[in-house]
């Protein structure tokens, strides 16, 4: 819940303010304006017209957050919004638990405010993105196993030393970030929201908040049109989330990744229950893709759109396309 005496401001006042993802930041656990990471968010929404026609729908969008400042993807955002919260408590150190593209961001924007971090991987990450987060000059531990196994050796250090791990720790703020690529879409689309939405799934925190913010747009009267139909995307490899919502349960049983989609391989997913539940509220669904339609996917998405990706994307676009098999979208969708 919000305070009751914070004011939300309309159409017009978002479109004159700085295009990032701080124009939204009366929607965020924050007072007053951030100091940091002031010029990340608002990224494309890329008309694609011939993936359209190859789902059979009669729009396809595609939000580009591999275009994000200032590491290219989209953990920036929830970087942005982590670190600012932990400036305003007065913690001198950030890390993260990561698969790669929380680790670059947690590195850049560390770098960029001048605090040190600790940044755990798993041994066996690709090395281009290692190096992506090494250039940096954080200090990086790579951990034998997989995301779970570093994720809780995290939480153990966040309490040893009071750093400021943002998802862990500081994972409330963290994850508010994430809203603002749906008010985003809704803004691009002209103060509108799409029929159905598809989300690649990790921890599951990205889909949950979405969910959440196309309910804060309805509610600040922003927007009037009724919610997406919500749907998740996962490698075949790791993809407890849609193991849940096809099996109508509600409890995660965890799996041990094995999937080139390192990006999104989170075997114990810690907001898995809420987002199958928020796909299930809004009539979507999910699908798991194996690593040959990823790659697959990530050469379709390049050739028809001139957007290149790494495998969340193409796991996102794979998704879409088998959901379309299925019969999951209809022909006048957008």
């Amino acid at each position: 819940m919000y305070p009751t005496a914070r004011r939300f401001p309309s159409r017009a006042e978002i479109a004159a303010r700085a295009p990032s993802m701080w124009r939204y930041r009366e929607w965020l656990p924050f007072e007053g304006t951030p100091t940091l990471s002031q010029d990340t968010g608002f990224t494309p929404l890329v008309d694609a017209p011939r993936l359209a026609d190859k789902l059979g729908v009669a729009k396809l969008w595609i939000k580009n957050d591999a275009v994000s400042h200032p590491s290219l993807s989209f953990k920036d955002r929830v970087v942005a919004s982590a670190i600012n919260a932990a400036v305003a408590l007065g913690l001198d150190t950030v890390g993260c638990a990561s698969t790669g593209n929380l680790a670059n961001a947690v590195a850049a924007q560390a770098a960029r405010a001048g605090l040190p971090a600790w940044i755990f991987i798993p041994d066996n990450l690709e090395q281009a993105k290692v190096l992506g987060t090494a250039v940096y000059g954080p200090n990086l531990v790579r951990v034998r196993g997989h995301y779970d196994d570093v994720n809780r050796l995290c939480v153990q250090l966040a309490d040893r030393f009071g750093w400021g791990i943002v998802n862990v720790n500081l994972r409330g703020y963290y994850g508010e970030g994430s809203k603002t690529m749906g008010f985003e879409i809704a803004e691009q689309l002209g103060w509108r929201l799409p029929t159905a939405v598809v989300v690649p799934m990790a921890g599951g925190s990205l889909l949950t908040k979405l969910h959440k913010a196309f309910g804060e747009l309805r509610d600040a009267g922003l927007v009037s049109d009724e919610a997406p139909r919500l749907y998740g995307a996962q490698a075949s490899g790791c993809s407890p989330i849609t193991r849940l919502v096809e099996s109508g349960g509600e409890t995660i049983v965890p799996q041990v990744p094995n999937t080139i989609a390192k990006s999104i391989a989170i075997g114990n997913p810690a907001d898995g229950v809420f987002a199958a539940r928020a796909m299930r509220g809004t009539g979507g669904w999910s699908a798991a893709v194996s690593d040959e339609s990823i790659i697959a996917a990530i050469r379709l998405l390049a050739e028809t759109t001139g957007i290149f990706t790494e495998t969340a994307g193409g796991a996102t676009l794979a998704g879409a396309l088998a959901l379309a098999g299925q019969g999951r979208f209809g022909k006048d969708d957008d």
